[in-house]
């Protein structure tokens, strides 16, 4: 009789304990499911501290999406950074190791680090970040990624669209409409990334899911980051528009602040702010093929059961047209 069970469902608290049991973590039994949905991360107290940390962050990468080699290129790029002293958690290694395996799961464990969401309206603060992620992108581009994707037209934004066309998950209704409105961003997404080549614009390791949830404040130590899962090769300005909000004058005030403390350190090439609009398009895109992808999962369609109705898919278009508008318009200045 064949399971048809998704493979989380296995994962049980006991299935967490004993796996960080044996790479010789011992949990004293108070465990906190944290939120997220592309993995599974759990907060567990631990008898003996390990490194200092007698609280530890276990994370279970979801099976089938990254091999272990292009996690592990995750984690030692994780170690750089913070060889750099660039403030981002990096996973610890027990038993001499980084990436582990038990019951079908490959795992990480992190140290616990607190902190808050940054107020983005500060400027100070935006500085503060710009000038970290300088940082960060100085170690990015010192070598490339071998096994890890890139991100660009192609993987987040032609991808997407035929995987979910082909398993038809957009309603015949709609379906017509909403390829149009695609196509047409999409033509716009293909030239600006082409005029950035000519430009010479550069792609390096990134952070890759730099929004603001990613970024831990506190008031002494400034930003910390969090979450390389996504980490990707791209140009530099993917980590930082995402923590650009509010109308045009608002964002043109953040940018400002941004790259007043990135170009401290860094030199940023304003040829990559006209990638800002097609790279919102290109995560449009491919949240809605995320999204699909993982229905299988029984977290998904109880968080998000607006997902995939006729509805939810005339506002894709709507937001595809509008984007198609943004990307036509000149780019923000800074």
């Amino acid at each position: 009789m064949s399971d048809n069970r998704h493979p989380y469902e296995s994962l049980t608290p006991d299935v967490v304990l004993d796996a960080l049991a044996d790479v010789g973590l011992y949990g004293d039994g108070r465990l906190l499911a944290l939120s997220s949905y592309e993995n599974r991360v759990y907060q567990v107290h631990l008898e003996d501290a390990f490194e200092g940390s007698g609280v530890v962050v276990a994370k279970f990468y979801r099976p089938g999406r990254w091999s272990d080699t292009q996690v592990g290129e995750e984690h030692a790029f994780a170690a750089e950074l913070q060889l750099a002293e660039v403030p981002v958690v990096a996973p610890l290694a027990p038993q001499g190791r980084t990436l582990h395996h038990h019951a079908g799961f490959a795992f990480s464990v992190s140290p616990r680090r607190g902190g808050r969401a940054p107020e983005l309206d500060d400027g100070e603060v935006l500085e503060w970040i710009g000038r970290y992620l300088a940082r960060l992108h100085q170690v990015g581009a010192q070598r490339a990624f071998q096994e890890r994707p890139a991100l660009d037209p192609a993987t987040f934004g032609a991808e997407p669209r035929d995987w979910l066309l082909a398993h038809q998950a957009i309603p015949l209704e709609v379906e017509r409409e909403w390829t149009e409105a695609c196509d047409a961003a999409l033509a716009l997404v293909h030239a600006a990334f082409a005029n950035s080549q000519e430009a010479g614009v550069r792609r390096i390791r990134l952070h890759g899911d730099c929004h603001p949830g990613n970024i831990l404040w506190t008031p002494d130590a400034g930003p910390h980051f969090v979450d390389l899962d996504d980490a990707r090769t791209g140009p530099a300005v993917q980590d930082l528009w995402m923590l650009l909000s509010g109308e045009r004058s608002q964002q043109q005030r953040q940018l400002g602040a941004l790259l007043d403390g990135y170009e401290q350190l860094r030199e940023f090439d304003r040829a990559e702010l006209a990638l800002v609009e097609p790279l919102r398009t290109l995560r449009l895109l491919h949240y809605s093929a995320w999204l699909a992808r993982r229905w299988d999962d029984p977290a998904f369609p109880l968080t998000f059961p607006w997902f995939g109705t006729p509805d939810y898919w005339r506002g894709q278009v709507v937001m595809l047209q509008e984007q198609a508008e943004a990307m036509e318009e000149p780019p923000l200045v800074a």
